[in-house]
């Protein structure tokens, strides 16, 4: 734990703490699922009260553990104080997965749709992927499909302006 009270700001050790009970994640069974939750909440306990990385953190343990139900609010929670860049990005992803487990893949669509022409990073496919289940849900299919298979023609050693166009065509109105 951190010595002389609370973390002011999240600092290098705050952070590889949280990153190493991350890691540790998979040592805990089904039935200590909460004993992970109070280690997250332990680190959260150093935070600042109005951090918007405290909620989002304990929104993760939550959605994590199969509760996406009680992570949809500690996501909302956390953008709202202000949550932003990489952190921000994957809170959008993890609340578009959320609300689309908690029958709410609408609202998924609308709060993923502008990451599509947010600056780019490791995270672009993972937007991709997460808003084409949400309009799969809306029953979108093929919007969807074209998202994915948009991403994953970057990866191909072969065919990346073909798989890149099928999937423009997949969405594109015919003539």
């Amino acid at each position: 734990m951190c010595e002389g009270g609370p973390v002011t700001t999240i600092d290098a050790d705050w952070d590889e703490r949280v990153t190493a009970a991350w890691a540790a994640f998979d040592d805990y069974a089904e039935e200590q699922e909460a004993d992970f939750r109070a280690v997250i909440d332990a680190l959260v306990a150093e935070l600042p009260a109005d951090s918007p990385v405290g909620p989002f953190e304990q929104a993760c343990a939550w959605d994590s553990t199969g509760h996406s139900d009680r992570a949809v609010p500690l996501y909302r929670e956390a953008l709202a104080r202000g949550l932003d860049g990489y952190r921000g990005r994957r809170a959008k992803i993890q609340l578009s997965s959320s609300l689309r487990n908690t029958g709410q893949p609408e609202e998924g669509v609308k709060l993923l749709t502008p990451e599509l022409v947010a600056p780019s990073d490791e995270l672009d496919d993972a937007v991709r992927a997460t808003l084409a289940l949400c309009l799969a849900s809306l029953g979108r299919e093929r919007e969807g499909l074209a998202l994915v298979l948009g991403a994953l023609a970057a990866h191909l050693p072969r065919y990346q302006r073909s798989m890149a166009n099928y999937a423009r065509l997949l969405v594109e109105p015919e003539a």
